[in-house]
């Protein structure tokens, strides 16, 4: 494929809290597969982690965690762009001029934002009203085509999209209208301990799985797992929410269709069922802890790609930063 046909990718995850085999599952292990065929950009969004309070060393290391994690899954720093939000100054210039873009009614309709002010009630700042703009304006920036977002990330997109069309509607061509790329297995992980929401890294422990967790933990976790009474080991998400998320793993880590999964598992109890789920869940975390490791010992190496990464990533910004500009009238900037 040339490079010049190559449609563009943006995604980005927060380093706050442990990244969750519903991370992996839904986005990171896609990823890879998607670096020969694309032009990738894959941002650690600190800007965004800050609408709730955050330990600055904490936040720092988490960081880099984070682009460790993103190579330890398969992403070659040198195909892909993986660098940290705030090292490009490009998204917040973009996101206050989508501000003023973008209608407060439409904020007040996020479905994230009612969530997080019910959760940080004494910390209800702009951010997290705004947060949206700024995710607007990291896709936007780079003229991204797709987005891979899980099912519930859907509303921001379609606000990306609205604001986009809006400012296109008023200066011409100036955005790509991005899509969502979405999974097409395994694409939204529940939670284990209450498998009718997603599993989330901002839950106790105990429901979920982080991709940095040890053996000992992984197994208690998924021999905890919540699941029914009734004994039968079929995929009926609403009736059997708990199983079916368990078959859901198994699927999407082992390359099994869930079909063949129920199949191999008929006439065994859920025992067996979460054993089977152990043995993928490690088998696959296994190798990319070890990379992990390897990665964060070198601290050097990891802020150097994220250093050169984000010079790749604001050479791009700036051709679209500039352009909106100029649209909405600012001062042209005259070089010395």
């Amino acid at each position: 494929m040339e490079e010049q046909a190559k449609k563009t990718i943006f995604s980005g995850i927060q380093p706050s809290g442990s990244l969750t085999i519903g991370n992996y599952i839904g986005a990171l292990r896609n990823f890879a597969l998607l670096q020969d065929d694309y032009n990738c950009l894959y941002c650690v969004v600190d800007m965004h982690a800050i609408t709730v309070r955050q330990e600055p060393a904490v936040l720092r290391r988490r960081c880099l965690e984070v682009a460790a994690t993103y190579i330890a899954c398969g992403l070659d720093p040198k195909k892909n762009i993986i660098y940290c939000q705030s090292h490009v100054s490009g998204h917040a210039e973009l996101m206050w001029i989508l501000n003023c873009f973008t209608y407060m009614g439409e904020l007040s309709r996020m479905t994230q934002y009612k969530d997080k002010c019910a959760k940080h009630a004494d910390n209800i700042n702009a951010g997290l009203f705004t947060y949206p703009s700024l995710m607007a304006a990291d896709i936007l920036l780079y003229q991204a085509d797709l987005v891979p977002i899980g099912i519930d990330q859907r509303q921001h997109l379609e606000l990306t999209r609205d604001i986009a069309q809006r400012f296109n509607g008023v200066y011409g061509d100036v955005f790509t209208i991005p899509e969502a790329y979405l999974g097409k297995v395994g694409s939204k992980v529940m939670s284990l301990q209450d498998p009718t929401r997603k599993m989330s890294k901002s839950d106790p422990e105990e429901c979920y799985i982080a991709i940095l967790d040890d053996p000992d933990a992984i197994r208690r976790k998924l021999k905890r797992a919540v699941t029914d009474s009734d004994g039968e080991i079929r995929f009926d998400p609403e009736g059997k929410p708990g199983v079916s998320n368990l078959l859901s793993i198994i699927a999407a880590l082992s390359g099994e269709t869930i079909e063949k999964t129920v199949e191999g598992l008929q006439g065994q109890g859920y025992g067996a069922l979460k054993e089977r789920a152990t043995e993928c869940v490690l088998e696959t975390l296994t190798p990319i802890q070890a990379e992990h490791k390897r990665l964060m010992a070198d601290k050097a190496y990891l802020q150097g790609i994220l250093a050169d990464n984000a010079e790749r990533a604001n050479a791009i910004a700036l051709k679209t930063l500039r352009k909106v500009q100029r649209k909405v009238g600012f001062a042209e900037r005259v070089k010395k």
